[in-house]
């Protein structure tokens, strides 16, 4: 006689395998439904700006400005922003930080600012952004955009616009894979394995 029930399940290796949450085509529908929340609800649209947190967001934002060239017909501006030397963690690193270029090619003042990252986790990322930002003008507001927002904030920041909420623990790592040509390809999760 065989037992019943579920099947063994083999002992957990120290290497979880990354798993692929979500597709190329799920990435578009957010992005998609981000652009379209960005324009319904800015302020003028002589204001709207994007900045894209490099490197994740710089892609992401640079993505939602053609979408909304495609809604709206115009195209807003688009700065791209290097954290690197406002993260509060540099003196906690054991390598020497690329620092990559930043580009804001307009004032600030008076915009509404719409910060675009990749993954949301605890908002040192994001407190680094404001700061960098209020170097380059004194926006009317700030909102930022993430595609995925993970939980475990350490700072109280909380994005106002989000492509999908995504319950992790706080060992995984959760990514956002680019192409070649900077398209979003995927959202991955590596359990087991922090950022």
């Amino acid at each position: 006689m065989t037992p019943s029930g579920p099947p063994p399940v083999a002992p957990a290796t120290d290497a979880s395998p990354e798993r692929q949450l979500l597709g190329p085509d799920d990435v578009q529908r957010m992005l998609r439904r981000l652009a379209h929340e960005i324009v319904e609800s800015r302020s003028g649209s002589d204001n709207l700006v994007l900045v894209g947190i490099r490197t994740g967001g710089d892609y992401l934002a640079q993505q939602l400005v053609e979408i909304i060239a495609e809604i709206d017909g115009s195209q807003p501006p688009l700065g791209l922003l290097d954290i690197t030397l406002y993260r509060d963690d540099l003196d906690e690193r054991p390598d020497q930080p690329q620092v990559l270029e930043t580009r804001i090619p307009f004032d600030l003042s008076g915009k509404d600012v719409v910060l675009v990252d990749d993954v949301l986790f605890t908002g040192r990322t994001i407190r680094a952004a404001l700061n960098a930002l209020m170097d380059f003008g004194r926006p009317q507001q700030v909102r930022l955009a993430v595609l995925i927002d993970r939980g475990h904030r350490e700072l109280p920041i909380r994005p106002d616009l989000v492509g999908k909420n995504l319950p992790t623990e706080k060992t995984d790592r959760v990514e956002v894979a680019f192409a070649d040509d900077h398209q979003a390809t995927g959202v991955f999760l590596c359990p087991g394995h922090p950022e």
